[in-house]
């Protein structure tokens, strides 16, 4: 699989910043979730802020989608705010059947997306 992922967090700003590109298996999501948490641990979590840039990502199948909605409402990882950054439609609309809360936005810029949410 070409799955690639990496972390940014920002201890300042209580706020990670992911960037996905790639296909991903579910052996890939279970690797990502086990990273995710060791970012975490650097950050007050759960409560933190999370930006992922997907615009890299290609359309996952809904085995994958299934297993990234279960971690996002995951008590442990689950942001106060979580700003997704894409730029397809197809993946906006993926990204959206993640999870259904109020908090989460959906944007073309990454500036745009982080003044959301330390704003």
């Amino acid at each position: 699989m070409d799955a690639k992922f990496n972390f940014l967090t920002d201890v300042r700003h209580n706020l990670v910043r992911i960037k996905m590109a790639g296909f991903f298996s579910d052996e890939d999501v279970r690797r990502f979730a086990a990273d995710y948490r060791s970012q975490l641990a650097q950050l007050n979590a759960p409560g933190h802020l999370t930006l992922v840039n997907i615009r890299q990502m290609k359309i996952q199948p809904q085995s994958v989608v299934g297993a990234f909605s279960s971690l996002l409402a995951s008590p442990d990882v689950r942001s106060r705010r979580l700003a997704f950054v894409c730029s397809s439609t197809l993946a906006r609309l993926q990204a959206q059947r993640l999870t259904n809360r109020e908090d989460v936005r959906f944007f073309e810029d990454d500036a745009e997306a982080e003044g959301w949410l330390v704003e």
